[in-house]
């Protein structure tokens, strides 16, 4: 399985319902690299390399979120991996 990257924007009420901590949970129990951070206009901004079918587990678990989470919409491209990434964690820049 070929190592791709994957951009998810996260739309909905999902800031404050403990999804950066559930995603870097979900992220690294399936071995991906990458982060997650809280964007300023409420969404969530998810980076992540690894293999496409562990990045679709990813992408599913984004459309749903944790437990509080209501998520309203998902987007998401594919591009090419830049293998920059040491591990999954999360982001405080804008």
């Amino acid at each position: 399985m070929k190592t791709v990257r994957i951009k998810i924007n996260v739309y909905g009420y999902v800031q404050g319902v403990f999804f950066r901590y559930t995603t870097r949970k979900v992220a690294r129990r399936l071995g991906l690299t990458g982060y997650v951070k809280n964007m300023p206009d409420g969404t969530v901004y998810i980076e992540a390399e690894g293999p496409e079918d562990k990045l679709l587990e990813l992408l599913k678990f984004s459309k749903k979120g944790p437990k509080h989470a209501q998520v309203d919409k998902v987007e998401y491209t594919y591009t090419k991996p830049t293998n920059e990434f040491k591990g999954f964690d999360y982001s405080f820049e804008y």
